[in-house]
């Protein structure tokens, strides 16, 4: 192996083994949780996550990715993120601290001003964690970040459901949020060299600030649009339809967030080793795709058709509406790795400003097209949300074909194989199991079933993508 892909091999496993270690663990506390609260519990901290979801925004993107990005970095570009953040994340604290009557007011919950003043704390934290998740990120160490994020949530996943057992409701659920920032900043540290020092040269900012504020931008859009739901179903639809939205989501958004949390701690540091080299970086990123598509593929699919199963089984049948939720967003969640795969190589390659204005007009065409169609209910919304997501992909490539001259016909030829194989896959397995009445045997069977048939199928229509799969995995299983 070259060594770059000795370094992709080795963050493609330590990335999958750590996000796939936490969606169990998010399994595991989402099952206690679930089956201790209510839906309106769920919903009153899941019209907040809008607000929440910024807390993220300082530890894994901006300026974290612009000293990523930095051919070479010194004491004065960390220690200026550093004392920038700090002062950044105080300044919205104290914005939404006062702003907390108002947010209670657009949804008719006075309890919002206690549990959002508590929950905003988590931009504190999330802004002392960003320099050592930037020097982790920029030097591969992915195995150091999955352990010490698989540490904090354990931590926090404890923490909510004592909260939980103790009769607090959604109090729980902002304990365990807000306790996983903090946990996670502070395991970091632990664990990062790096110490900041009383210096701060705002000169430095000046070579970062092009690149991290357009990164900014973009993850402001992307919460926004990710959240949308949860504010317009809050606003017009009560607590309890934002919780059933809020559990269908959590438990899609562990399905492709394995993957996509992958890709954003891989991708981006190893397509940028390939930059000058035009079909190098078009020959990797294309493998990226393929193997994106390889993956994303059946196990969204694959958790569309198991869903009502894994609501009623695990979190019982009070979550019922949320089956319909959690099989519309399986379908378009496929295809979200591959946009991050895309961001990925814009970000890699020094063009951040059209990552941000794909994403900037995706976000306005998704909000506007929510804004036009929450009337007609849930389900017409959710179907609008995915199909636009699954759409947006050509507008990726137009943008991908400027710069690495990315074939429309070799998109397709890299995603439509693995589609159809998924798609048919899968659609046979729920055909053939659901005649079926006992649910365990029917999660069993399908997932058995949807799996083998899969693998079966791959390795008889794509063998080389197959084998050269099952390398990597036996190679860096046997290290």
């Amino acid at each position: 192996m070259s060594e770059l892909k000795e370094k992709t091999a080795k963050g493609l496993l330590w990335g999958g083994l750590g996000n796939g270690m936490m969606q169990v663990l998010n399994l595991v506390f989402g099952i206690f949780l679930s089956r201790l609260l209510s839906p309106a519990d769920y919903g009153i901290v899941g019209a907040l996550t809008i607000f929440s979801a910024l807390a993220g925004i300082f530890s894994e993107s901006g300026f974290i990715l612009a000293i990523v990005n930095k051919k070479e970095v010194n004491d004065d570009d960390y220690n200026a993120v550093f004392w920038f953040n700090v002062a950044m994340s105080l300044t919205i604290y104290i914005l939404l601290w006062l702003s907390a009557p108002l947010i209670a007011r657009f949804y008719n919950q006075p309890e919002m001003i206690r549990l959002s003043r508590f929950i905003f704390l988590g931009f504190v934290a999330s802004a002392l964690s960003a320099n050592p998740t930037a020097y982790f990120f920029r030097n591969l160490e992915v195995k150091i970040r999955s352990s010490i994020q698989i540490l904090a949530l354990g931590v926090s996943g404890t923490g909510g459901v004592i909260a939980a057992f103790a009769g607090l409701g959604y109090w729980a659920i902002a304990i365990q949020t807000v306790l996983y920032t903090f946990c996670n900043s502070g395991f970091l540290w632990l664990r990062c060299p790096w110490r900041p020092k009383f210096s701060f040269k705002p000169d430095v900012l000046k070579t970062l600030l092009p690149f991290s504020l357009k990164q900014l931008v973009v993850s402001l859009f992307t919460q926004f649009n990710n959240n949308i739901f949860s504010v317009l179903l809050g606003r017009f639809y009560g607590m309890k339809v934002t919780g059933f939205y809020t559990q269908g989501n959590k438990w899609t958004a562990m399905g492709y967030g394995t993957l996509v949390g992958m890709l954003t701690g891989v991708g981006q540091p190893v397509l940028r080793q390939t930059i000058g080299d035009r079909e190098r970086l078009h020959r990797v990123f294309r493998k990226l795709l393929r193997f994106t598509c390889l993956v994303s593929f059946p196990a969204m699919f694959g958790l569309a058709i198991v869903s009502h199963e894994v609501i009623v089984l695990l979190i019982t049948d009070k979550w019922l509406p949320s089956v319909s939720v959690m099989q519309i967003l399986c379908i378009g969640g496929a295809f979200l790795p591959i946009g991050t795969l895309f961001g990925n190589l814009f970000n890699s390659t020094g063009r951040p400003g059209v990552y941000m204005w794909n994403v900037i007009t995706l976000g306005c065409v998704q909000t506007i097209s929510l804004c036009l169609t929450y009337g007609y209910g849930l389900t017409v919304m959710l179907i609008v949300y995915s199909c636009i997501n699954i759409l947006w992909i050509g507008i990726w490539q137009i943008a991908a074909h400027n710069k690495i001259g990315l074939g429309y016909l070799q998109m397709l030829g890299d995603i439509l194989p693995y589609l159809f194989i998924a798609g048919i896959t899968m659609g046979v397995t729920a055909w053939a199991t659901c005649a079926l009445h006992g649910l365990w045997l029917k999660l069993g069977l399908r997932i058995l079933l949807g799996g083998g048939i899969y693998a079966g199928a791959i390795r008889v229509l794509m063998p080389s993508d197959y084998f050269e799969a099952m390398e990597f995995i036996t190679k860096r299983h046997s290290r």
